[in-house]
C-alpha cells in the first residue's frame, strides 16, 4: 500500500511541476481595491500564484489538524493515567440499576 501512495505522490509532483513550468508567464494579480478605483496589484508568475494558493489552503488545515491531534493525545493520556491510577488501588464499586433504584426509594420490579 505504501508503494501505491509513493507512486501517486510522484505522479502528482510531476503534474504540478509540469504545470508550473508551462505556466511561468507573469500575470497581474489584483490584491485590494484602492480609493481611486484602481487595484493594488502585483505581477507574479502563474506557477508562483498556484504555489501560494496551495499553501494558503493547506497550512491552516494542517495547523488545525495538529491542534486537534495534540488535544486528543492529551485526553487519551489523561484517560490512560486515570485507568492506571484506578487499577493500582481499590477500584470504586460499580452500581447496578437495581441498587440505584433501591437508593432512590423505588421498587426495583
Amino acid at each position: 500500500m505504501q508503494i501505491i501512495r509513493t507512486i501517486l505522490m510522484i505522479l502528482l509532483t510531476i503534474v504540478v511541476v509540469a504545470f508550473i513550468a508551462i505556466n511561468w508567464q507573469s500575470v497581474p494579480l489584483n490584491l485590494w481595491p484602492l480609493q481611486n478605483g484602481d487595484y493594488l496589484y502585483v505581477e507574479w508568475p502563474v506557477g508562483l500564484i498556484f504555489i501560494v494558493g496551495i499553501l494558503v489552503g493547506f497550512v491552516p488545515m494542517w495547523l488545525l489538524h495538529k491542534g486537534v491531534r495534540w488535544r486528543l493525545n492529551r485526553r487519551i493520556g489523561l484517560m490512560e493515567n486515570t485507568v492506571k491510577a484506578s487499577s493500582m488501588g481499590n477500584p470504586a464499586p460499580i452500581a447496578t440499576s437495581t441498587q440505584l433504584e433501591a437508593e432512590a426509594g423505588k421498587d426495583p420490579i
